[in-house]
């Protein structure tokens, strides 16, 4: 593939991210309301075959020996934007296919409620924004490792850093998420069924990204995780070093 057709892919990758991201977060801001249901055996199968879809796709994607493998049929260059475009289109398909699931689980209709659960859910999001351009988004999305294979430059990874927020909490991204999926007025079975699932892919997904981290950076990010919480932001605990 000649470089500027690959920035174009990287570029396109990066657009489609992020209507389904949009589109992701309209689908969890609206799953809530009233509408027709579907039965509730044949909801449990779809629902359960997309969330599977979308767990497998991100968790064996990720993992390093994958990439080593991917990295064979897909440019190095475009790994990370290949990875991106195959997440945005698992989400895509389980916000566009889920079925809704009868029963409501709590509704709060006092209004100080509804607006303090409803401005948590928007501070779960800009969490979760602002959490990756603290890191680097645009490594995380893959237009970095795009533009430099358009410029015939050697890209060279971020190096392990732990700035603003990464110092009180290892994965702010992942509690942003947790924040806006339990920040809702109207709570219905499916709903809840969704944000369980997404509690145990988090807790899943940290397990094998620290593998991965420690195999990368070793001690120092075993030092890292001794000294700061997980999930829960808390000053970080000095560590021998």
């Amino acid at each position: 593939m000649g470089r500027a057709l690959a920035l174009v892919y990287g570029v396109l990758c990066y657009l489609i991210f992020l209507a389904s991201f949009g589109f992701g977060l309209w689908f969890v801001w609206t799953m809530d309301r009233p509408q027709p249901e579907a039965p509730l055996g044949r909801a449990l199968l779809i629902n359960a075959g997309l969330l599977l879809l979308f767990a497998l796709q991100h968790s064996v994607m990720a993992r390093q020996g994958f990439k080593r493998y991917w990295t064979r049929v897909v440019p190095l260059a475009l790994e990370r934007s290949t990875y991106v475009l195959a997440a945005s289109l698992a989400l895509l398909a389980l916000c566009s296919f889920w079925q809704p699931m009868p029963g409501v689980i709590w509704n709060f209709e006092a209004a100080w409620a509804r607006i303090l659960l409803h401005a948590f859910f928007w501070l779960g999001w800009l969490q979760v924004l602002v959490a990756t351009f603290i890191l680097d988004h645009f490594h995380l999305f893959g237009l970095k490792q795009a533009w430099a294979h358009f410029r015939n430059r050697p890209y060279q990874p971020p190096v392990f850093r732990t700035p603003a927020m990464y110092k009180f909490v290892r994965h702010p991204i992942y509690v942003g998420f947790l924040i806006l999926f339990w920040s809702t007025p109207r709570m219905t079975l499916g709903h809840l069924i969704l944000a369980v699932v997404v509690v145990a892919y988090i807790l899943l997904g940290i397990h094998l990204e620290e593998r991965d981290l420690l195999n990368l950076h070793g001690e120092t990010y075993r030092r890292y995780r001794r000294g700061v919480s997980m999930l829960i932001p808390w000053p970080p605990r000095k560590t021998p070093s």
